[in-house]
């Protein structure tokens, strides 16, 4: 048994709609709320020891009697959102950085937590707290129990619920197989095999049509801006908002929508991939790379974050625990100088050297390929 996510698309109606937005806002007050009485309560005593996630949910019942209209929200959201609290302000504490900020209802993406009274009622219908029977869309058959769902607002306006279940994963058959991957940027993985998986370039198959809109988006929020410092120099009773321009909220959305449409696409790509070798392989070795190092190379930063090697690995990661495999961090040093054959150190090679000669064994090397063994064999 292991703990599943699985994104579904909801459909509310318009009442449903109105209390999933009420529901954002409960918990956001109580978020800010909670961290401002843990603030106050540090800088009068900073001794006193932590306060823990039932302290905070102790709080509640005072809290709904001064804000009566807290009694509306869902009680096990509102206690999600005090564990959650807690854990960050403890993990500030411990990595000494990091620390809770306040939230705002202006942030373009809004979610809220449920524990109970979530039940599948059919392959088109679920049933949530507060919302009553909702209509959903999933690509696949939902089995398990379900622990929580998440209900978010995504920044182009679509809702979701992400269920997390408790359910059965049925392990692949062993195949007696490991492969070394190195990753790269021209090609995304690299195996100690000889295969190459191309990149692929999502951001740019879309670039003109995003662009377009990015360039619109541009040209309003400035024009609004004229408008609203006019408002603020004339004193006007009710001052508009860049809310209040609705050709600015649809540029925005249009351009939300070509971002969530190729991280969309990268996902998809990297979820065949990642399934494809847990299928193939039982021990995959894959290089631990620091990207936020490598990012900093200004000519290859958006190549590189388009590769998404984090979520890569993390797709490994999990999808080998699932299955049964084994995955293994290497080290990336020299793995690219050193010969696969003979272990020789060929020293430092640039970028755009990507095949070179072993001077001792005078085996010839594909770059990557080379590499790639090397990380088997690491």
């Amino acid at each position: 048994m292991v703990l599943k996510g699985v994104k579904l698309r909801i459909y509310p109606n318009a009442e449903q709609q109105l209390k999933i937005k009420l529901n954002f806002g409960y918990n956001l007050f109580v978020w800010n709320q909670m961290l401002t009485m843990m603030i106050q309560r540090h800088e009068n005593n900073p001794q006193a020891p932590f306060l823990n996630a039932f302290a905070l949910n102790n709080l509640l019942p005072a809290l709904k009697i001064q804000y009566p209209w807290l009694k509306e929200a869902e009680s096990t959201s509102l206690q999600s959102t005090n564990h959650d609290l807690m854990e960050a302000y403890k993990r500030f504490f411990r990595n000494h950085k990091g620390f809770p900020k306040f939230k705002s209802r202006k942030y373009p993406k809004q979610s809220y937590q449920s524990k109970m009274g979530i039940r599948m009622i059919d392959s088109s219908y679920l049933r949530l707290p507060k919302l009553g029977v909702v209509r959903y869309k999933c690509g696949r058959k939902i089995s398990g129990k379900i622990k929580s769902a998440t209900i978010r607002l995504s920044a182009t306006k679509k809702f979701y619920a992400i269920l997390l279940l408790d359910t059965d994963i049925k392990q692949l058959d062993k195949t007696n197989q490991s492969v070394g991957i190195d990753l790269g940027v021209s090609d995304l993985m690299i195996t100690s095999d000889g295969e190459k998986y191309p990149t692929v370039r999502f951001d740019k198959l879309m670039a003109d049509r995003k662009r377009h809109w990015e360039r619109k988006l541009a040209r309003r929020r400035r024009l609004a801006e004229k408008e609203i410092a006019w408002d603020r120099h004339n004193q006007v009773l009710e001052p508009r908002t860049l809310a209040d321009f609705k050709n600015y909220q649809k540029a925005k959305t249009m351009v939300a929508k070509y971002n969530e449409k190729i991280a969309n696409q990268r996902n998809n790509y990297l979820q065949q991939l990642t399934k494809q070798l847990v299928t193939n392989y039982d021990v995959i070795k894959i290089e631990d790379l620091k990207a936020k190092n490598l990012i900093r190379n200004h000519k290859l930063a958006r190549a590189i974050a388009n590769q998404s090697w984090r979520k890569l690995r993390l797709q490994l990661e999990y999808k080998c625990a699932w299955y049964g495999k084994e995955l293994r961090i290497v080290s990336p040093y020299k793995t690219s100088q050193i010969c696969s054959h003979c272990d020789y150190d060929d020293g430092q090679h640039s970028l755009e050297i990507r095949e070179w000669t072993c001077p001792q064994c005078h085996m010839h090397h594909d770059r990557d390929i080379n590499a790639a063994k090397n990380i088997l064999t690491a």
